[in-house]
């Protein structure tokens, strides 16, 4: 386990601690927000994405080290949670696995914030069993969808009904629940329509919920960020997938870094974000905290804690946006499938 991995656990537990004092309603985290401003103080709340929280943690904890004077919080509301709290002005950087919706946007529009919208990195997610299951160590996306869609709900439940040579074993299912933005965009990914899901799985927005869920049960099936399953590979077993599409690699895929870079591993690999309130900018901790998130010398913490970092011609166009102030989203549609970051950056 790596310093951040052990601290991730640690840290997570004293972020949950601080948060209970300093943000114990929304009441008190506007009240805290509001007297770090008029104090000029190095105060800096962030919540959101379980996802992308090692990563935010992980830079949190470097940046906290070189800038004793700043404390910083961050939580884990899902993506969805996330947004509900940066719009109603709770937090000043929210974490995000897909692009902020409309219906978000309005939120943030009626409290009369703007945003920035930056992507930190790469992320794949990752499908996992129990490593006592023998039977499959591949998945076509026609049978995650199969699985998945809503019209397999109360119907699919023994493995056999996923492919006739499975065993006959029930199938359990354990993914992020609807707040999740990994949630999101699998949906969209494997049933073609965000948020179409079958609903009876054991759902949450803590990943580490998930990966106990799949590691205690040989029948059990989930997803979730590929480093949850980094950092919990004695526990797992991971799924290759094949997308049918020779053309960005032939048969079954499996989730990593190198997959990811070299675009083989679809339709699953996807950009992650940052969201920062553009008003907190003005305030000098926040202003170099997420300098030093999009600092490219920082590619390591990205690398460290199991996520692939953006190369340095995207980290060009990403600073060059937070440089401009460039608020609003890139993603009118709220769909990253298949995006050319560079391309998407340089519109």
């Amino acid at each position: 386990m790596t310093k951040h991995n052990y601290k991730r656990h640690l840290s997570s537990t004293l972020a949950m601690l601080l948060a209970g004092v300093a943000f114990g309603s929304a009441a008190n985290q506007t009240i805290a927000s509001n007297a770090s401003k008029q104090q000029g103080g190095g105060l800096i709340a962030i919540d959101g994405s379980s996802t992308v929280f090692p990563i935010t943690e992980a830079i949190a904890e470097e940046f906290q080290i070189e800038n004793p004077g700043t404390r910083i919080t961050v939580g884990i509301s899902g993506t969805g949670g996330g947004f509900k709290k940066f719009c109603a002005g709770e937090t000043d950087i929210s974490d995000a696995s897909r692009p902020i919706k409309t219906s978000e946007m309005e939120l943030c529009q009626q409290a009369g914030i703007e945003f920035i919208e930056l992507p930190v990195a790469y992320d794949a997610l990752s499908v996992v069993v129990n490593p006592q299951n023998d039977w499959v160590d591949c998945l076509t996306t026609e049978e995650l969808q199969k699985i998945w869609e809503p019209a397999a709900q109360g119907k699919i439940t023994n493995w056999n009904q996923v492919r006739a040579d499975f065993p006959d074993q029930p199938l359990t299912l354990y993914g992020p629940g609807t707040d999740s933005g990994t949630f999101d965009y699998f949906t969209d990914a494997i049933n073609g329509e965000e948020g179409a899901s079958r609903g009876d799985y054991t759902a949450s927005e803590d990943d580490n919920v998930i990966v106990q869920g799949v590691a205690n049960d040989k029948s059990a099936l989930g997803y979730f960020g590929l480093a949850y399953y980094q950092e919990n590979q004695d526990s797992l077993k991971l799924v290759s997938i094949d997308d049918g599409d020779p053309s960005n690699g032939d048969g079954c895929i499996p989730a990593s870094v190198a997959t990811v870079e070299n675009s083989t591993y679809q339709p699953l690999a996807r950009p992650i974000f940052i969201y920062v309130n553009k008003e907190a900018l003005s305030r000098p901790e926040v202003q170099n905290f997420v300098n030093f998130y999009l600092d490219p010398a920082n590619k390591d913490l990205v690398r460290e804690v199991g996520y692939i970092a953006l190369n340095d011609s995207v980290y060009q166009a990403v600073q060059t946006r937070l440089a401009n102030q460039t608020t609003g989203t890139m993603f009118e549609g709220g769909s990253t499938l298949g995006v050319n970051l560079q391309e998407t950056l340089v519109k």
